[in-house]
């Protein structure tokens, strides 16, 4: 295949293709929640962040779908607003579980949509990076520990495989899009994702200090009975960061700032005892 050129109609048409021909339909209504032993179902009811979970989600569908309303492109309308379903699709499955469960949370009403769609598109793609990369972790950790039944996990592994897809979708629509500009456009769209993303790190370096109001993606396996250092624990995302995005198209660009910022982390912080 020859070299694709970021920015060129082959590269719009291979990344949408990829996202749209990689959808997995199923429907949340058919869903069948598994029976749940009294321990596992505590374990569920006390973790903290359903909350935060559901209202991120449905906060980030009625952006993205905002979004595709935006995009002039056929092919871009379909692949924006096949995300936005998605993304729909994952709060109306975490609240079919909290229903199912009888787990009660209090959700507040969802706020306005801003007026600076794209400001706001940048600004939660950026923060899916994030947040996916660090999931991507959790997600092996209750997979493999037995925190919670393989069966509930399996019902779960959808919707990380759809935020892989996302990050992968995000990432070559911005070069995309910032190759379609002309020159003297692309300096205003690089000031809007520096200040994205380091709105973006700075959020997270709030988090890990405790100061912030709480990242379920970033401090969620402290909720789990593992003995995974930081450390340990950013090599296992980096991992399943690569292991989840490698099976699709090796032309498409990959998500790059979270895992250079992650082995940046990692070559400080210090080592366990007896571990090279």
């Amino acid at each position: 295949m020859p070299e694709l050129v970021i920015g060129s109609e082959r590269h719009k048409e291979l990344f949408c293709r990829e996202f749209i021909d990689t959808h997995l339909p199923y429907d949340v209504a058919a869903l069948r929640w598994p029976v749940l032993d009294e321990a596992s179902l505590a374990r569920l009811c006390a973790l903290p962040f359903w909350q935060e979970a559901v209202s991120t989600e449905s906060a980030t569908a009625a952006k993205v779908q905002a979004q595709a309303r935006l995009e002039r492109d056929a092919l871009m309308h379909e692949a924006v607003a096949l995300q936005g379903y998605e993304e729909e699709r994952h709060s109306q499955l975490l609240q079919s579980l909290l229903t199912h469960y009888d787990i009660g949370v209090s959700l507040p009403p969802s706020p306005p949509l801003p007026t600076d769609i794209e400001w706001a598109f940048l600004r939660t793609e950026y923060g899916e990076c994030f947040d996916s990369f660090f999931a991507f972790g959790l997600f092996a950790i209750a997979k493999d520990s037995g925190f919670f039944p393989a069966e509930l996990v399996t019902r779960f592994e959808p919707i990380m495989q759809e935020e892989a897809r996302h990050i992968l979708f995000f990432v070559n629509w911005l070069a995309y899009r910032r190759a379609q500009l002309p020159w003297w456009q692309r300096p205003a769209l690089a000031g809007r994702c520096l200040l994205g993303m380091t709105l973006q790190v700075w959020s997270r370096i709030q988090t890990a200090r405790g100061v912030g109001d709480g990242d379920f993606t970033l401090k969620g396996h402290e909720s789990i009975d593992t003995d995974l250092s930081p450390r340990d624990f950013l090599h296992l995302c980096l991992q399943e960061n690569e292991r989840r995005l490698k099976r699709y198209d090796p032309y498409l660009l990959r998500p790059q700032l979270v895992p250079t910022l992650a082995k940046a982390v990692c070559r400080v912080l210090p080592k366990r005892r007896g571990v090279d």
